[in-house]
């Protein structure tokens, strides 16, 4: 037999072999589906499923806890009647107690945080003073609101109370004329039970805010009223009335406080040992003339020396992140002068 016949009968051979490869497929898919259709469970079976499946136990009704809305009100009450300051800052801590397992209170004198109350820590915890790490240096100087528990500054003030760190924990200023005199510590303890910062950062804004009332009040009591005599009411040359700065532009004012932010900022960089030295000699120009003066030269390039002289933002940055809010701390500088009378 020739190559041409063997290809012939080879090739009818591989028509006839696919060929009855397909039929048989089509009678295997044909019987498959037949067969998928009695797969269909009936009512016996799901009755027989219902049967053997347990029946689920109810839910279990939560426990009930106390109404937070009105605790944190019964607290803000109580330290709105508080008398004195010391009593200001004990009613903070009770108040905290459905908010915090922990609390803390560090009184900051000359840079140093000493513990003044505690609750929920071991009553005889030590009373050692703490030197501040450098985030905490960033929250007394009002460059950071608040500090949570991975900062270095909570086991710091964790070791003067002798106690294991928690999970959660919040450190928030207290301030009193926009001076940080205090800090308050508040932490879920071993319970892990600190519920958010919210309630905890309005009280302590409302215990700021009792402290400044109570210092006015105070300062008031300390200054004597004026004598008034009837024969020299009629001498009296009133004096005129200072023209209020004339508004600015809330985008303008963004922008400017940003710039001086900055500028002050990189002054805190780049000349800390000048920045520590005038701070510890209480006058922050006398260390850094030349660097606050060239940098407000830029803020006065770009804003205008009427914007500065009027708002006085460049000076305002200074004092609150250099001075820690107190102008005193800055010294005679010549473009602060307007504002100590």
């Amino acid at each position: 037999m020739d190559a041409q016949v063997q290809a012939s009968v080879k090739h009818l051979l591989q028509e006839w072999m696919t060929r009855r490869q397909q039929a048989l497929l089509e009678q295997v898919m044909v019987a498959w589906s037949e067969a998928a259709s009695h797969l269909t469970p009936d009512d016996a079976l799901l009755e027989a499923l219902r049967a053997a499946m347990p029946v689920p136990a109810p839910p279990p009704v939560p426990e009930a806890i106390p109404a937070r809305a009105e605790a944190l009100e019964a607290a803000l009450d109580r330290l709105e009647d508080a008398g004195t300051q010391g009593e200001v800052l004990k009613q903070l801590l009770e108040g905290l107690h459905p908010f915090a397992a922990r609390s803390a209170v560090f009184v900051i004198k000359q840079g140093i945080a000493t513990l003044f109350s505690l609750r929920g820590f071991d009553g005889t915890a030590p009373r050692t003073p703490v030197v501040p790490p450098s985030d905490l240096e960033a929250l007394l100087h009002g460059r950071l609101r608040v500090l949570q528990e991975d900062s270095a500054a909570y086991p710091a003030l964790l070791g003067a109370l002798a106690a294991a760190p928690a999970r959660q924990a919040l450190v928030l200023p207290l301030r009193l004329r926009r001076k940080v005199v205090a800090l308050l510590l508040a932490d879920g303890g071993e319970a892990d039970l600190l519920a958010g910062s919210a309630p905890v950062r309005a009280l302590a804004l409302a215990a700021e805010a009792k402290l400044s009332h109570l210092a006015g009040a105070k300062e008031e009591e300390r200054t004597p009223a004026p004598e008034v005599h009837p024969s020299s009411l009629t001498q009296r040359i009133p004096e005129p009335i200072a023209e209020a700065a004339p508004a600015l532009d809330p985008k303008v004012r963004q922008n400017a406080e940003r710039s001086a932010r900055v500028l002050v900022g990189d002054i805190e960089l780049y000349f800390p040992a000048k920045v520590a030295q005038g701070q510890q000699q209480g006058n922050l120009y006398a260390a850094l003339r030349d660097e606050l003066d060239r940098s407000r030269a830029s803020f006065v390039e770009r804003y205008g020396g009427d914007l500065e002289s009027q708002h006085q933002i460049f000076y305002n940055t200074v004092v609150h992140q250099l001075c820690g809010g107190d102008p005193s701390r800055l010294g005679p500088a010549p473009w602060a002068a307007s504002t100590h009378p």
